[in-house]
């Protein structure tokens, strides 16, 4: 097996949205922001070559969406998705699997690609698109706080292809075992059914942490954004989260962290915290 991190793209958001009532005296020290409040973010992905199967762990927001909807997000360096798996020696016909954490438009919005006609059609032609009927279902009837998160272009062409399969949830066990050689764990704070990959690698276990814990940043429990539509339930699935990271020896692969791709974790007197900044080419 080997991963291989894919930048689908940089932009900035505010850090105050990002980090919820944790103060900016606070938060700046490890996302430090411009005048205008912003911090710097990421949408890194991650590639899975394991024998035949080349699995894609998000998308990013993609390039279809207009000029006026990119200006609110300051995209920011040369990074895009097609170019970072060329990078690898890749190309978006070889990838047989699309993994969505979550439907949000900055986790899927990649899958699907506009024509020249004007149309959509997915990006990934020989891929198996994944999600769960749960989530699926709240994101196609979105609940007004999430609604603009939501962007029916970037998963409606995903069903009209056919290309969409659902993983299911294991109710008996904290980890679900997915088809796609890695385990899954479901979580409901951020939103409906977000889904987080654990994968064993070389030895190690990685979760990509996904909108659960956004940036090394957002360690510590408290620390959660003000997007999560149940904050409270965010709360108590990532302390639980952490302490099994901690318990079980699992990096962290953060998806939003402009600057740390992955980290270690150690228990404190303060809780769990970053231990160590690591890279997967180090591994």
């Amino acid at each position: 097996m080997n991963l291989y991190p894919i930048i689908a793209g940089n932009f900035m958001l505010d850090g105050g949205a990002m980090f919820g009532v944790v103060p900016k005296s606070i938060w700046q020290k490890t996302n430090p922001a411009d005048s205008n409040n912003m911090i710097q973010m990421a949408a890194r992905c991650l590639l899975i070559e394991d024998g035949e199967r080349l699995v894609l762990v998000d998308t990013g927001m993609g390039e279809k969406q207009s000029d006026k909807f990119f200006s609110y997000y300051y995209r920011w360096g040369e990074d895009a998705l097609v170019s970072s798996l060329k990078k690898h020696g890749f190309q978006p016909d070889d990838v047989t699997d699309v993994f969505l954490t979550h439907l949000h438009f900055d986790h899927c919005g990649g899958s699907v690609i506009k024509t020249g006609g004007g149309s959509f059609e997915t990006a990934f032609k020989n891929a198996k698109y994944w999600s769960n009927k749960d989530h699926w279902a709240w994101a196609t009837s979105p609940n007004k706080r999430e609604g603009a998160s939501f962007l029916k272009e970037n998963f409606s062409p995903i069903l009209e292809s056919g290309q969409l399969n659902y993983i299911e949830k294991d109710v008996n066990n904290y980890l679900t075992e997915s088809p796609l050689g890695f385990d899954v764990l479901f979580v409901d704070g951020h939103t409906e059914k977000q889904m987080i990959p654990v994968i064993e690698y070389r030895g190690q276990k990685i979760a990509f942490a996904a909108d659960l814990v956004p940036t090394h940043g957002h360690i510590p429990v408290p620390y959660l954004m003000s997007y999560d539509v149940r904050p409270l339930v965010s709360l108590n699935e990532k302390e639980k989260f952490l302490n099994y990271c901690c318990l079980n020896d699992v990096f962290l692969f953060f998806e939003h962290d402009a600057f740390v791709e992955l980290g270690s974790l150690e228990n404190t007197d303060r809780g769990v915290r970053l231990n160590n900044k690591l890279k997967l080419s180090k591994l």
